[in-house]
């Protein structure tokens, strides 16, 4: 014992029993914090620019006064960190909101007889009261076929699918069809926004229902290709006159089609629209030096509900929303406010053979034209019959528009256009709670393999440890040597 303690005794043994000691402390401090902050469940600070691993300012006014309690269940999902960290953030967002992990499916037969799961599988169960949605991996995630990319969409599935459990009533959406230019596929996209944000879509012909149904909280009417027809004028006009809410989106009547059906429609607004297109001239309001790609602020007191979120439109070859003067408009009870216009420098264009991107002598000047406006008629019960109009139907469809030739892009993706549209409905559908910024999930998921993940935790983990046992030995053979 004695020989052994005199062992001990040595200087360069205890110092290395000492520096052994101070490693095991480091080790024991850097796992007691991380599990600590675990336990804290505190919030990530998100270095990123466009705060891709946060919760978004668009989940956060959806969901910062929730009431409802919900929870949310993952199935099997220990493996998935991400995850599992992105879904305590809501819990930070609203302490409505719970996180439970069920890693042992066999513990839970309730729930695999329930979903018939078998004790491996993975499952997302988001519930309010008696209404539950389920998510499954693949609803995480969706594919650009145009950048053959995975984009990582969770916060949006997880988001909506609190809003789908927690609505009272689902908004329903009629889309006007029978003589539209453009058919139901150009707004596949932004139909499939409209129907995240917890509303129902519809397609709505009237020659064959005969009327607007009365569960109809918002009608859009797209740009049509021909004039309606007497009895489909007379619906939509009957549909007005009971407060309806409309959602415009017209393109110049470029092709000069008569309507004289549609148009008495219009007339109850007050409004038409050109026939020939806006051109900008202001470099700072138009896309790449493009004159018909105008961009526009949206007015933020409407559509944005908040006066920093700075929300722009960029329309493609608009038309020019032409108001009646003053005294027609108050005569038909008629107030508008717009919500995006040209610069001051714009012109009208309806010579469309000119191939010159510059104003000539045949253009006309149209500056401060407006290109979008909410337009509200006063009715005889004092109730008001409200319309949201676009001169334009090309920015909210998925049509792949070429940008300076350099790549394509959807044109309901440029700028804040599927906002524009989905806050729009958001308004009329009165809605303004959801109505926000959504965030961008142009974002390509990433997911390392077997080997690169091994690499990883050797670089984190093996790798310091190297270092200090070759530190050791080369203290000591220098010591050695003195």
């Amino acid at each position: 014992m004695k020989k052994f303690i005199e062992i001990i005794k040595r200087k360069w043994l205890k110092d290395t029993f000492l520096t052994i000691l101070l490693i095991v402390i480091i080790f024991a401090i850097y796992f007691g914090i991380n599990y600590g902050v675990e336990k804290l469940n505190l919030e990530d600070i998100d270095l990123t620019t466009d705060k891709v691993y946060s919760i978004s300012e668009s989940t956060k006014t959806k969901l910062g006064n929730l009431e409802k309690e919900v929870q949310i269940q993952l199935l099997n999902l220990g493996n998935y960190t991400y995850l599992l960290d992105f879904t305590n953030k809501y819990t930070q967002l609203n302490s409505n909101i719970t996180v439970e992990r069920i890693d042992d499916l066999t513990s839970r037969p309730d729930i695999m007889n329930t979903y018939s799961l078998q004790s491996t599988d993975s499952l997302i169960i988001i519930k309010s009261g008696e209404r539950e949605t389920v998510l499954s991996l693949y609803d995480l995630y969706t594919y650009d076929y145009t950048t053959y990319e995975q984009i990582d969409i969770t916060e949006e599935a997880i988001t909506n699918a609190i809003i789908e459990v927690t609505i009272e009533e689902k908004p329903k959406v009629y889309f006007l069809t029978g003589h539209n230019y453009y058919d139901d596929s150009y707004f596949q996209l932004v139909q499939q926004d409209i129907t995240a944000e917890a509303n129902e879509i519809a397609s709505l012909n009237l020659l064959t229902t005969g009327s607007v149904p009365e569960d109809c909280d918002c009608l859009v009417i797209t740009t049509l290709k021909e004039d309606l027809t007497e009895m489909e004028r007379d619906q939509l006009i009957d549909y007005s006159n009971k407060g309806g809410k409309i959602l415009l989106l017209a393109d110049s009547n470029i092709l000069g089609i008569d309507t004289p059906n549609f148009n008495q429609l219009l007339d109850l607004y007050g409004f038409s629209i050109s026939e020939g297109i806006l051109m900008e001239q202001n470099q700072n309001q138009m896309v790449y030096g493009s004159p018909e790609f105008i961009i526009s602020e949206i007015d933020s007191s409407i559509l944005s509900q908040n006066l920093n979120m700075n929300m722009n439109i960029c329309v493609i070859d608009s038309g020019k929303i032409n108001f009646k003067d003053e005294e027609a408009l108050e005569s038909l009870g008629v107030t508008y406010r717009t919500l995006a216009q040209t610069s001051d420098t714009a012109f009208l264009r309806t010579n469309l053979n000119i191939s010159t991107m510059s104003k000539t002598n045949q253009d006309t000047d149209a500056g401060n034209s407006i290109i979008g406006a909410l337009v509200a008629r006063t009715l005889e019960n004092g109730t008001q019959a409200e319309m949201i109009v676009y001169a334009n139907a090309v920015f909210a469809t998925n049509q792949q528009i070429n940008m300076n030739n350099a790549y394509a892009i959807y044109a309901n993706k440029i700028c804040n256009n599927d906002d524009v549209v989905i806050n729009s409905v958001s308004y009329l559908t009165q809605r303004t709670d959801t109505i926000t910024i959504r965030k961008d999930t142009d974002s390509v998921s990433y997911t390392v393999t077997e080997t690169q993940h091994n690499i990883i935790v050797a670089i984190i983990f093996i790798v310091p440890v190297v270092i200090i046992v070759i530190g050791i030995v080369v203290w000591q053979v220098r010591r050695r040597k003195k």
